[in-house]
């Protein structure tokens, strides 16, 4: 192990981030040593694979090496934004999913809704006024609608001919 002092220069090798434990091995090689998360400077940032360390061996209770005092090396050190758990990051990629989502769909409907072509109507206005002489609730619309003087809405909710075509599961 290459070391300055009782320091040795090493890297993160392994880490759980739910057990907060991990290992590091030195720079020249050698075994691998047991690091715990409350050997790392308290900075907010989790420990990182593969990130280049510096760091301090002790015996624990029962005689197995650990790192202790560990330091990340000041290329290490600048610029880094804390990471975030990763059940919070999976809530906000879910969100950001659903809301995409949502989105899309809106997108989708105002398509279909504005985009859509005109319709062209075969129905004419011939002077026709009573729901008795419609054939269909779209016709009895289209004559509501486009031609003057019909007598099909008699509460004036906008719905043509209720009570003969306009009404039930097809009426509408």
């Amino acid at each position: 192990m290459s070391t300055t002092g009782n320091r040795f220069e090493g890297t993160l090798k392994k880490w759980d981030v739910e057990r907060g434990f991990g290992f590091v091995v030195a720079v020249q090689g050698g075994q691998d040593v047991f690091v715990h998360v409350s050997a790392f400077p308290r900075d907010g940032h989790q420990p990182i694979v593969g990130e280049p360390l510096t760091f301090e061996v002790e015996r624990d209770r029962d005689g197995r090496k650990r790192a202790v005092r560990v330091h990340r090396s000041r290329e290490n050190t600048g610029h880094r934004r804390p990471v975030r758990s990763d059940s919070r990051s999976a809530w906000s990629m879910g969100t950001g999913l659903f809301a995409l989502l949502l989105v899309a769909a809106m997108g989708v409907v105002a398509y279909k809704y504005y985009a859509a072509p005109p319709v062209r109507s075969t129905f004419q206005c011939d002077g026709r006024q009573h729901c008795s002489e419609m054939t269909s609730c779209t016709e009895a619309r289209y004559f509501l609608k486009n031609c003057p003087g019909t007598q099909m809405d008699g509460d004036r909710d906008g719905v043509p001919c209720e009570q003969a075509l306009c009404t039930g599961l097809f009426g509408r």
